[in-house]
């Protein structure tokens, strides 16, 4: 990690050592399932970026990072904004949730990413969509995503990554993905993420 590294902010002495310790060894770690999603830029480079970084966060592990989507705009006419490359990854960490969801914005931040119309083009989207089995419904991070279950961008590659994996309180993903159908969701073989070293 080098000083030019965006991401970095400076953290206290005693958080570094209680973090090194847990990433040791990740003790206890907890499952979570991360959306990624981009449609500026150079989207490919941006998701695989964004998994990188990830992966650089003391007490995360990347597990699995699922095929490369592409999908339509959400809410915006036809041929406006650039198509979304989206991909779901699975990771393990000791973080709780608050602290996973400041490292996903200090990422999308790293990224430029401006928050300045809904629905609007984004470089990168970083979304916890869900941890472990925890459901909650604090503002700040509602968990599972309130939008995950009727989302195929979010459901088909979840799937794929852990085809036994169920949305807390709205069931598994294969019977949700089912009912709704893949429409629109188009797989891009062409083109991989890495799952980092």
């Amino acid at each position: 990690m080098s000083s030019s590294d965006p991401t970095v902010q400076p953290v206290p002495t005693s958080v570094v050592e209680q973090v090194d310790a847990a990433d040791v060894t990740l003790s206890n770690p907890k499952r979570a399932v991360i959306s990624l999603g981009s449609n500026l830029g150079n989207r490919l480079e941006t998701l695989q970026g964004a998994i990188d970084a990830l992966e650089d966060t003391p007490g995360l592990r990347v597990k699995a990072v699922s095929p490369v989507y592409e999908t339509d705009p959400w809410g915006v006419a036809p041929g406006t904004q650039a198509t979304y490359f989206n991909a779901v990854v699975l990771i393990k960490t000791t973080l709780p949730p608050s602290s996973l969801l400041e490292r996903g914005h200090a990422i999308e931040e790293a990224f430029e990413r401006v928050r300045d119309e809904r629905w609007g083009p984004r470089t990168i989207d970083v979304d916890i969509v869900a941890y472990q089995d925890v459901v909650s419904d604090d503002p700040q991070l509602t968990l599972p995503h309130p939008r995950a279950h009727e989302r195929a961008f979010v459901l088909v590659p979840w799937h794929d990554v852990d085809p036994q994996a169920e949305v807390p309180g709205r069931g598994p993903v294969a019977g949700l993905l089912a009912a709704m159908g893949q429409e629109g969701v188009r797989v891009r073989v062409d083109l991989e993420l890495r799952l980092p070293e």
